[in-house]
């Protein structure tokens, strides 16, 4: 049985798994990303498939990366949540492992996956949303992945959202991800957390009554045991999710929107919220119903 190693590098972790051909985690192993560091990153991952290559014997590399990926699938461009610019990713990593590598966009391979193997598996149309510490896209349109004439289409995450708002990593300012994110969510939890702390006992007790401290995961657990601040924080950034949605849907008129990524995990708490902005935000389409 043909066996590979695929590496998931986002903002905070480098996740690595042994896949076989039917997708399914035969192992898998996961490293802190130093997202600063561009060397460090680059050791990180290298370690993390040689642990899994020893162990298992696999053909090829494929690495998604949370950046811009040339067209030729080997460098990484630019990374708004990593230290990455013009960074030869394939080259550097198959010349310390010794395989044959491939790099894409972590959004791109998350929503392909989901084509061949999850939620669109029955679809030929799909919108991809990845929400994590930012927010990442892919477009399958009549089965075909759309990597656009440079090879960074689908940068939702980048689709202006608020004019003159909140600086972006990619030093543009009103990006979606700055409203829509892991780290939106956050900065939207410590604001709600400064402004009203009885609202958000919950929340800071998780984060020894200090905002500055409250992480993703705080906001997750305080949200799930009522916290109504951390609950309010997931609304708001659910509405502009939603928002993002719907704009994406007016334009390419998908069969199935599907959201993955880190913040996911909080299941209905995104989800709910994010679903009834895309459907006010699309009112006038209840006439295709």
């Amino acid at each position: 049985m043909t066996l590979t190693i695929g590496v998931d590098v986002g903002g905070t972790k480098v996740l690595a798994a042994v896949v076989d051909p039917h997708g399914t985690v035969v192992a898998e192993t996961r490293r802190q990303t130093p997202a600063e560091d561009v060397s460090d990153t680059l050791d990180r991952i290298v370690d993390a498939i040689a642990e899994l290559a020893g162990s298992h014997e696999v053909e090829a590399v494929g690495i998604g990366a949370a950046g811009w990926i040339d067209r030729q699938r080997s460098t990484v461009l630019f990374a708004p949540n990593l230290a990455w610019r013009h960074e030869p990713l394939r080259d550097h990593v198959a010349a310390k492992v010794n395989l044959p590598v491939v790099v894409e966009n972590d959004a791109n391979v998350a929503g392909w996956a989901e084509f061949r193997f999850g939620a669109a598996e029955h679809v030929d149309s799909s919108v991809m949303f990845t929400v994590g510490t930012g927010i990442g896209g892919a477009l399958m349109l009549g089965g075909e992945l759309v990597r656009g004439a440079h090879g960074i289409a689908a940068e939702f995450g980048h689709m202006l959202a608020v004019p003159d708002g909140q600086l972006c990593g990619c030093n543009r300012r009103g990006c979606l991800e700055q409203y829509a994110s892991g780290n939106a969510l956050v900065r939207e939890a410590q604001r709600l957390a400064q402004l009203d702390p009885d609202r958000a006992a919950g929340l800071l007790a998780l984060a020894g009554d200090d905002p500055e401290r409250v992480d993703g995961p705080m906001v997750t657990r305080a949200a799930q045991a009522g916290d109504a601040a951390a609950r309010a924080a997931f609304a708001e950034i659910g509405r502009w999710l939603g928002i993002g949605m719907a704009n994406l849907v007016q334009v390419v008129d998908p069969e199935m929107i599907v959201v993955g990524g880190g913040v996911i995990e909080a299941g209905e708490l995104l989800l709910g919220p994010t679903r009834d902005s895309c459907a006010a935000a699309l009112a006038q389409r209840s006439i295709l119903s």
